[in-house]
């Protein structure tokens, strides 16, 4: 089954101009999807009992794209929430998706002239610290891929050390090639095609140099300068990790399910927080968020940190029998 005409149109955009990466593009697409699945379900374009996935959305016109009202889309968030079990991180997902395709039909397509998904709100989102691995759960994981005797000891513990201590991000590691490398720079395609440069402090230097002797020649041209290459001889998959770093997670004791790649990015963007004396500004930089209100969550203050901060109080040095007689 075909999307309809501006569908295909916002991805050749949203693709070709803002640089999206695939897997943003795949859930947007989703996303968008089903929106319009349900509002043919919602307005009885199709018999009731037809499945969702089944129901074709080529024939969407400019004049149906016209007629959807903001309570349509607030129907379909219910939707969401009630049928679909969504929560308020999901919502807000696809309440992301359809404002940025009908901004696009009313400000570059220009075909409505009244945009309802620019008053489209999005739930209240419940504020999580970030999960991240402590100093000697770090430790733990590094000691088991350091000490593994599988031939790819060497890359999988480059690629945990460059996780913990750069916090880049799954698709920046994967994608890293040989000739990014210069000296203690490591330059890197973060998320909407934005270009930055990762310093590699000592330990990442050392971990790369002891890696690439034991690098696997790659069998296709497209991967010679990948730095990261998997068993089969080819550049290594996003999947790939994932799986080696949840293999040293189960290692060393912990927990997969509450710790992932994306995990270890916190944790290097903790650590340096908590123990690098770096600034706010600097970590934004080095993470390579747009905003500098996304890095505020690693600013998050641990229970230690807390109770230092009270025993440190300068009152604490006084007792109650150092007033009496004053």
């Amino acid at each position: 089954m075909h999307s309809f005409f501006w569908l295909e149109e916002f991805f050749s955009y949203f693709s070709g101009i803002k640089a999206r990466a695939p897997g943003t593009i795949q859930e947007y697409r989703y996303d968008l999807e089903m929106f319009f699945r349900f509002l043919k379900l919602y307005r009885k374009l199709v018999p009731e009992d037809t499945e969702l996935e089944q129901i074709d959305i080529s024939d969407i016109d400019e004049d149906f794209l016209r007629s959807i009202a903001l309570s349509e889309m607030y129907r379909f968030i219910a939707w969401l929430g009630n049928e679909r079990d969504n929560g308020p991180a999901s919502r807000s997902r696809r309440i992301s998706a359809i404002r940025t395709f009908f901004n696009y039909l009313s400000t570059k397509a220009k075909i409505i002239e009244y945009n309802p998904a620019a008053e489209l709100e999005s739930p209240k989102l419940p504020k999580k610290l970030p999960r991240y691995l402590s100093i000697e759960e770090s430790v733990a994981v590094l000691t088991e891929a350091a000490s593994s005797d599988s031939q790819f000891s060497a890359r999988d513990y480059c690629i945990l050390t460059l996780f913990l201590n750069c916090g880049m991000r799954l698709s920046e590691l994967v994608s890293i090639n040989m000739s990014d490398i210069s000296q203690e720079t490591l330059t890197v395609m973060g998320k909407g095609g934005k270009e930055r440069t990762v310093y590699l402090n000592s330990v990442c230097i050392q971990a790369i140099d002891d890696y690439l002797p034991e690098r696997l020649e790659p069998t296709r041209d497209s991967d010679r300068d990948a730095l990261f290459i998997s068993r089969n001889r080819r550049r290594i998959s996003q999947r790939a990790v994932q799986n080696l770093v949840k293999k040293y997670i189960v290692k060393a004791g912990l927990d997969p399910k509450k710790y992932s790649t994306h995990k270890l990015r916190h944790t290097a963007a903790t650590l340096m927080y908590q123990y690098g004396e770096v600034d706010l500004r600097s970590l934004q930089q080095i993470l390579g968020h747009s905003s500098v209100s996304t890095t505020e969550i690693y600013t998050h203050i641990n229970d230690d940190m807390l109770h230092e901060a009270v025993e440190n109080n300068p009152l604490n040095s006084y007792r109650k029998t150092d007033f009496k007689g004053k």
